[in-house]
């Protein structure tokens, strides 16, 4: 009563008002910086997102441009070479005297090693696109240049005062075997001095087409899949009895995956004809060596 006679009621009143008013803007400002926290934490996660997307992006760049700079890059030339080309070639290559340690020769298969990509700097995508090869370099790039050889050695890397050059990578040794294999043909050899000898053939007559009328076609696969693998039974027999220490296999890509011989390598060719002759040309061209200056 004291309280409504002085007016204290209405103030009391008053200041839970405003109490309740601050206590309403207290939580209002509480939950504004929140909402400022969460906005600066956003923000500081976008930024950085941002950052990586750009990082990412130059990185991408980069490649790009090195791509590109790769695929403009070009080889001074090409050639196939074998016979008197080639060993002129190799002779060449022999007679350089690049001092103590100044010769680099490589066996390169799939990645570039590091003493090559040093060496040729920005060429060095050029051996990546000829791999599997054989690179030779010297220290002042006077010689630079990469060959695949048909026999080509494990990777390796040698510094020297002049280049690595097995004539067996690049030549047949008396002794080696090389048979071709066809689904209907085959001929097989053996080299001694530098010539294919003892040439031995097998023909088997191998349905190429199914003509109307007759097997049906299923029947028609089935009979001509059965005269290819009676043909490559032949065909192993012959290798079975010859028993080569060093065989190349040439022939169709469809029926070499199932001469199931050891071989020092196997290479499809597009020889055709008659067999013997297929053999010699077949063995011509897998002895060719492409010569490749970086």
């Amino acid at each position: 009563m004291l309280d409504s006679l002085l007016g204290r009621a209405e103030l009391k009143a008053r200041i839970e008002e405003l109490e309740e008013e601050k206590r309403h803007l207290e939580r209002r400002l509480d939950a504004e910086s929140d909402r400022r926290a969460d906005a600066v934490t956003a923000r500081q996660d976008a930024e950085e997102r941002v950052n990586r997307l750009e990082d990412r992006i130059a990185d991408l760049e980069g490649r790009l441009d090195e791509e590109s700079e790769a695929a403009d890059l070009a080889p001074r030339g090409t050639e196939s070479i074998r016979g008197d080309r080639l060993d002129a070639v190799l002779d060449r290559l022999r007679s350089v005297d690049a001092g103590a340690e100044g010769a680099l020769t490589a066996a390169v298969t799939a990645d570039v090693p590091a003493d090559v990509s040093n060496l040729l700097g920005d060429r060095a995508p050029l051996v990546a696109r000829a791999a599997p090869c054989l690179v030779c370099v010297d220290d002042a790039r006077l010689v630079s240049v990469a060959l695949d050889p048909p026999l080509a050695p494990d990777p390796f890397v040698a510094w020297g005062d002049g280049f690595r050059l097995d004539d067996d990578w690049f030549h047949p040794t008396d002794g080696l075997t090389v048979a071709l294999v066809r689904s209907d043909r085959f001929a097989v050899g053996v080299y001694a001095d530098g010539d294919l000898t003892d040439v031995e053939t097998v023909e088997t007559d191998v349905k190429s087409a199914h003509s109307k009328g007759g097997f049906s076609q299923s029947r028609f696969e089935r009979r001509r899949n059965d005269q290819i693998a009676a043909h490559l039974d032949d065909c192993l027999a012959v290798l079975d009895r010859r028993d080569p220490d060093r065989l190349v296999l040439l022939g169709e890509r469809t029926v070499l995956d199932d001469v199931d011989r050891e071989a020092v390598a196997v290479e499809p060719v597009d020889a055709s004809g008659d067999p013997e002759d297929a053999l010699h040309d077949a063995a011509r061209s897998f002895f060719t060596t492409r010569l490749t200056l970086l």
